[in-house]
């Protein structure tokens, strides 16, 4: 079957191709504030899509090691090379990442590391597991393993990565270039249960990566494109910058940008963990 999924796939379409040898399914189920670490990992034990490999956010698609970073500091680009040759995964093949419900969680995150490394040919399940077992798809207990293949033989694009220093340089911009994913009581900073200090960067919009969703499901492109756009005004996508929590929902606001053809936004992977790291750096709270 000759697949291009790029942003996101639906599940009829995704059931259609299980058992194309091009295709390499992950399963990316994370909790984050679960007081059990390895309930993605349990739950994929359980039950998951013929052939996925389990990947896990804070052990694979991170590295908890690195300071200042925030709490999901990218994993090193020769790390996730090897891990994506273990997997299975070479440039070939046709990616598809799943989580529980909306992508929110590891299953953006994973589809942007594989962006960043050079791999075009990924896509988001639409809907998630969720939409999946909606549809009857089939699952099993069945850990897969996939013949591993070679280190992925490039590294991740620095251009698309925004330092702290950057986003410091631009605090002087009119608002709009910086957007926020974070929920709305987060940004104001009227609620903050993760990171220990509350608010936004000054200057920053907020967009709830939730509002990219209707029924867990992302909305049409064409809805999608007219909400983005309205939200940056005369800005350029690639003028955008994207943040959130921890660098991982900026992800799905991300994957709504170019799902809806607004290209070129990029990720400040630190995003608000990050930021605060650093206590001389400004703190707004309020609208």
């Amino acid at each position: 079957m000759n697949t291009n999924w790029t942003t996101l796939v639906d599940a009829p379409a995704l059931s259609a191709a299980l058992g194309d040898p091009g295709l390499r399914l992950v399963d990316a189920r994370f909790v984050m504030l679960n007081p059990a670490p390895d309930a993605g990992r349990q739950a994929y034990a359980e039950s998951h899509l013929p052939g996925a490999v389990y990947a896990d956010l804070n052990l694979d698609l991170s590295d908890l090691s690195k300071v200042g970073e925030g709490r999901h500091p990218l994993p090193d680009s020769d790390v996730l090379a090897r891990r994506l040759g273990e997997w299975g995964i070479g440039p070939a093949h046709q990616v598809v990442v799943y989580d529980a419900g909306d992508g929110s969680m590891a299953a953006a995150r994973l589809w942007w590391l594989l962006w960043l490394m050079g791999h075009p040919r990924v896509a988001v399940l639409d809907g998630g597991l969720a939409a999946w077992r909606a549809m009857g798809g089939e699952e099993t207990a069945e850990v897969a393993t996939p013949a591993p293949v070679a280190a992925y033989p490039s590294r991740m694009d620095a251009r698309q990565l925004v330092s702290a220093d950057e986003v410091l340089d631009r605090l002087d911009e009119d608002s709009g270039w910086l957007v926020d994913a974070r929920a709305a009581e987060r940004f104001r900073g009227d609620v903050e249960p993760i990171d220990p200090v509350a608010g936004h960067v000054p200057g920053a919009l907020n967009r709830p990566f939730a509002q990219n969703l209707r029924e867990g499901r992302f909305k049409p492109a064409e809805e999608l494109g007219r909400e983005l756009s309205s939200l940056l005004g005369a800005r350029a996508p690639g003028d955008t910058v994207l943040m959130c929590g921890s660098g991982v929902t900026a992800c799905h606001l991300l994957l709504a940008f170019e799902h809806a053809g607004l290209h070129g936004a990029r990720v400040y992977p630190g995003s608000w963990s990050g930021w605060i790291s650093d206590p001389s750096r400004p703190v707004a709270r309020g609208d």
